[in-house]
Formats: C-alpha cells, sequence, structure tokens
C-alpha cells in the first residue's frame, strides 16, 4: 500500500509531513493550500474592533505599526521563545488577530482605490473635449486614439535619436582616447631610439678608447671584479638583486617607514619646544591651560606615533632593527629641559653683550653713545 503524504504549514510557519491516516475527518472534506494561506473552510473568531485591541493598536494605524505590534507580541508569547510569558493560546489569538487587521487594512485600501478611480473617471467625463489635445506633448493629429498611435511612434524616434547620439559620442571620445595614446607611443618611441643611439654611440667610444689603449693604465686591469661583499653569510644571488635594487633607487618599506619615523619624533620635539618657548616663564594660569592643552596633543601625537612603530617591527627584517615605543611623558620633562637650557644660554648671551656694551663705553667715552643713539 502507498502512503499519501500532505505538506501542512501549521501556524508558526514550521513544515509538517502527515500521513493521510493521521488527518481527522473533521479536516479531510476541506481543501488545503500548502504555503502560508489558512484552510479554505477557515473563519475568523474575532472582529475587526476586537482585533485592534488584542494588537493594542487603534483603527486607521499603517502597516508597519501592525508588523512592528505583532513581532513584539510574538516574541512575548510564542511558546519557542523561551520567555517567561511564552502562551501558545495567546499567541494563536495574537496571530488570528493579525490576520483580521491585515485583510480588514488591505479592504479598506482597495475601497479607498476604488473610489478615487470613480472619481477621476467622473472627473473626465466632465472635463471639455478641448483638454484632450493638450496632451501627448502636442504630438499628432486626429482622433485621441489616432494622436496616441502617433505620440507612440514619436517616442520611439526620439528615443532612437537619443541612442545614436550617445553612441556618436561614445566613439567620439574613444578616438580621441586612441589619438592621445598614439602620440604618448610615438614619444615613447623617440625616447627609446634615443637612449639606444646615446648607448650605441657610449659602446663606441668605448671601444675605440680600448683600442687606442686608454684603459691600460688603470690600477685594476687583469684583476677579478669585486661581485660579492666580504660577508661569507651572504647570499651571492640575493646581495647581486639588492645591488641591482639600490642602484635603480629601490628602497624597501621598513627603511622608508624607519625614516618617517625619525622625522616624525623630530618635528614633534621641536613643536613641543617651540610652543613652550611661546608661552614664556613665568607662565600665568592661562599659559599653563594652554600648555596643558598642547601635552595633551602631544601624548595624542606620540600614541600614534607608537602604533607606526608596531607596524615597523613586523615588517623589519632584522631583530636588532626593531625600535621600543617613545615615553610622552619623557619627552615633555625632555622638552622642559631644553627650553631651560635655550633660556639660559641666551641670558648668558645676553650679559656677554651686555658687558661689551659696557667695555666699548669705557673705551670710546661718548662717541660709542652719540654712534649708538643715531642709529636708533
Amino acid at each position: 500500500r502507498k502512503w499519501l503524504c500532505v505538506m501542512l504549514t501549521n501556524t508558526i510557519g514550521h513544515h509538517l509531513t502527515v500521513h493521510q491516516a493521521m488527518i481527522p475527518r473533521s479536516l479531510k472534506p476541506f481543501s488545503y493550500i500548502c504555503g502560508n494561506r489558512m484552510l479554505s473552510g477557515y473563519k475568523p473568531k474575532n472582529n475587526v474592533k476586537d482585533s485592534y485591541k488584542i494588537l493594542e493598536l487603534e483603527e486607521g494605524c499603517s502597516l508597519d505599526d501592525i508588523r512592528n505590534s505583532y513581532r513584539s507580541l510574538a516574541k512575548k508569547y510564542h511558546p519557542d521563545s523561551g520567555s517567561i510569558t511564552a502562551d501558545s493560546e495567546a499567541f494563536m489569538k495574537v496571530e488570528e488577530a493579525y490576520r483580521v487587521v491585515v485583510s480588514d487594512v488591505a479592504n479598506k485600501k482597495k475601497s479607498n482605490e476604488n473610489k478615487e478611480e470613480e472619481e477621476e473617471d467622473q472627473f473626465k467625463s466632465k472635463a471639455p473635449q478641448h483638454r484632450h489635445y493638450l496632451s501627448f506633448e502636442g504630438v499628432g493629429f486626429g482622433t485621441p486614439s489616432q494622436r496616441e498611435k502617433q505620440y507612440m511612434q514619436f517616442r520611439v524616434d526620439r528615443a532612437t535619436e537619443q541612442v545614436l547620439e550617445y553612441r556618436k559620442q561614445k566613439l567620439e571620445s574613444q578616438y580621441v582616447a586612441t589619438d592621445l595614446m598614439r602620440a604618448k607611443e610615438v614619444r615613447q618611441s623617440k625616447k627609446v631610439k634615443i637612449t639606444q643611439a646615446v648607448e650605441r654611440l657610449v659602446e663606441d667610444l668605448i671601444q675605440e678608447s680600448m683600442a687606442k689603449g686608454d684603459f691600460d693604465n688603470l690600477s685594476g686591469k687583469g684583476k677579478p671584479l669585486q661581485k660579492f661583499s666580504d660577508c661569507p653569510h651572504i647570499d651571492p644571488m640575493t646581495h647581486n638583486l639588492n645591488r641591482i635594487l639600490i642602484d635603480n633607487g629601490y628602497q624597501p618599506e621598513w627603511i622608508l617607514m624607519q625614516k618617517e619615523i625619525r622625522e616624525t619624533i623630530e618635528r614633534l620635539r621641536k613643536s613641543i619646544v617651540a610652543s613652550r618657548s611661546k608661552l614664556g616663564e613665568p607662565m600665568t594660569p592661562y599659559r599653563q591651560k594652554q600648555w596643558n592643552q598642547i601635552c595633551e596633543q602631544f601624548i595624542e601625537d606620540i600614541r600614534k606615533l607608537n602604533k607606526r612603530i608596531d607596524s615597523f617591527n613586523l615588517v623589519v627584517p632584522i631583530l636588532s632593527r626593531q625600535m621600543v615605543h617613545f615615553s610622552a611623558d619623557k619627552e615633555i620633562i625632555r622638552a622642559q629641559k631644553t627650553y631651560k637650557a635655550l633660556m639660559e644660554n641666551k641670558e648668558a648671551s645676553n650679559s656677554d653683550t651686555k658687558e661689551n656694551e659696557q667695555e666699548n663705553v669705557k673705551r670710546f667715552g661718548w662717541k660709542s653713545s652719540l654712534f649708538k643713539w643715531l642709529n636708533l
């Protein structure tokens, strides 16, 4: 005996496989549909007002409000949600109310659309006859149906012209690009020819000098070339590749990063010393506040620089070349010491200039004072 299987969908949304023998007789006469649709013999128990109350909504709400309310109540009462308030009967009521409300909203929307169509038909019937000739962008003549056909043909012709114009512009742009590429290729070919001519000229001059014996007096004549470095642990092939890269101006990434880090720390040190010099001595409360802000910005810059150092340590190939983090507090103390040293040097230079002026006054007397007054 072959068993017939029927796919039904329960209210939770899970698919169930049920044998025909397991279906009660009360449900067999009703026709069913697979999917999320209800059985054809099903009739809702709740009316529209009760359904709105169950969903905690008011009539006239939007579909988004209905969906949001249904989702929140489903999370609250769904038997598989695992919450304390889970209740299968309450969830069944919520789902039934949701279907009733959605169908009510759809019916209202459909009735409103029918009313609008009826109003439009009434308005069209009452409109004067000459109004019809204001449509179709003023194209065509004859009856409205004839003018509509002419207008459709006009739109097809206009679209065809636009397509042709677009293709024309595209081809023109391509030709311009190809002309530019050809000019560029001509310049490059001329450059290559000039380079090759210069190389041939240099090679001819070298051969001529060798024939004349101009290279016989060189100190390295008859000796092998120094191809490899003195370090025996370096692979000759790697050494040659590195030498070729260096000769052509290539620098590894970690060398550039190391250079950038050093330049950045020097710039930060100079900037904080210059900022401290601008504030002067002694510092007022307002200047102390400015200095605190400068220190905070300096600490942030040092933090970013330390991140850059971490990236450098990941790519540097030699362990001894790795760098340590900079301490913002130590750098601030160093900047203050540098500022004090600059102030002491400035005071010492000022005292020296004063002593020299006094000696000049003693030596030259009133003449030096007169010259000084004239310079002022």
